[in-house]
């Protein structure tokens, strides 16, 4: 017979109430109970009822995420730190991918909300807003990961992708790079941000980007992987004014430029020197291993978890808050051209 909340707190001579408490991490529960009732229920293997919770306390216990690409290793790191933080408090996590498709977001969201998930986590690949008021008129709470909407009120924690693409440029410059390039990506905040800080660090050091010199990997950055950066390097390297030095959007793309560089028979860095954003793992094995800003996941994975947990506790609505994370350069060879 399944094991019982009640049965729990007879064996231990505690109220069922203070049992329940232990189960809902409430903060009243003094750490000595909690951990004799969290040790009873692991001898006697009790399992939740997440149902009849859910009839108590009109919650699911579940939270739902959708990014991008979930074989992008940035919102994979992500979804995988949310996941286990949000199981230390009793809650499971609902991943869904909308391979950087706006129509099927849209249907991905609609399942989530159709499950009832007490709060909506959105790396959204949406050119409108229409999505979140629906989501708002249901009055679930949600938060917008790594990308966001200008005039859009709503929790969002990421990046702050103004800073990246300063960091990335201004380490170019003080490389000895003249002529700057950059290899951005779609009309998503990401790639504004990183654009504005790329011309910000240019602008600081008296220097401008010359024409042609700001070139697009197309409408779904993440999604292209290296192709849309190689094409774009292309593009680049045969520009009368040939650059010295490329940020690129992200890490894909960068490694798509560097495959165009040493196709075209010229030399990482000595020739052109190039920097990513992502700080992917396998960065520092590559044949040139790539400098890049690192975006923090584990920082925001950890950082929208919290938030995440914080507005489905809470009964009545919280003010919107927003979490930048400071990113930081890791150098590598691939523009390390001062020693």
């Amino acid at each position: 017979m399944a094991v019982r909340l009640k049965d729990i707190a007879h064996d231990l001579g505690l109220s069922v109430v203070t049992v329940s408490k232990v189960l809902r991490d409430h903060p009243d529960i003094g750490e000595e109970t909690r951990k004799r009732v969290l040790k009873r229920m692991k001898q006697l293997n009790y399992q939740p009822n997440f149902a009849a919770r859910s009839l108590i306390t009109g919650q699911t216990w579940t939270i739902g995420i959708v990014v991008p690409d979930l074989l992008h290793p940035f919102f994979a790191q992500i979804a995988k730190v949310i996941s286990v933080q949000v199981r230390k408090k009793g809650y499971s996590l609902f991943i869904s991918s909308s391979d950087e498709d706006p129509a099927l977001e849209q249907e991905e969201i609609a399942q989530l909300l159709a499950r009832r998930v007490d709060v909506l986590l959105v790396a959204s690949s949406q050119w409108t807003v229409e999505s979140f008021h629906r989501i708002e008129e249901q009055k679930v709470p949600y938060i917008l990961l790594d990308r966001q909407f200008a005039g859009l009120e709503s929790n969002f924690v990421g990046v702050d992708d103004r800073a990246v693409g300063m960091l990335a440029t201004t380490h170019l410059i003080e490389q000895g790079c003249r002529r700057i390039a950059h290899v951005r990506g779609p009309e998503i905040s990401t790639a504004v941000g990183r654009l504005e800080g790329y011309r910000q660090a240019l602008a600081a050091a008296q220097m401008v980007s010359l024409p042609g010199h700001v070139v697009s990997i197309g409408a779904s950055g993440d999604h292209l992987g290296d192709r849309g950066g190689y094409e774009a390097t292309q593009k680049l390297l045969a520009n009368r004014s040939r650059p010295d030095g490329i940020f690129c959007f992200n890490d894909p793309s960068a490694l798509g430029a560097m495959r165009a560089i040493l196709d075209a028979g010229l030399r990482i860095p000595e020739d052109v020197a190039v920097v990513g954003c992502g700080n992917l793992s396998y960065s520092d094995f590559l044949r040139v291993p790539l400098s890049s800003v690192d975006q923090g996941s584990q920082t925001i994975g950890k950082a929208a978890a919290a938030l995440a947990l914080k507005l489905a506790h809470n009964k009545s609505p919280l003010r919107p808050k927003s979490e930048l994370v400071a990113p930081h350069l890791v150098v590598r060879a691939s523009s390390l051209r001062r020693r």
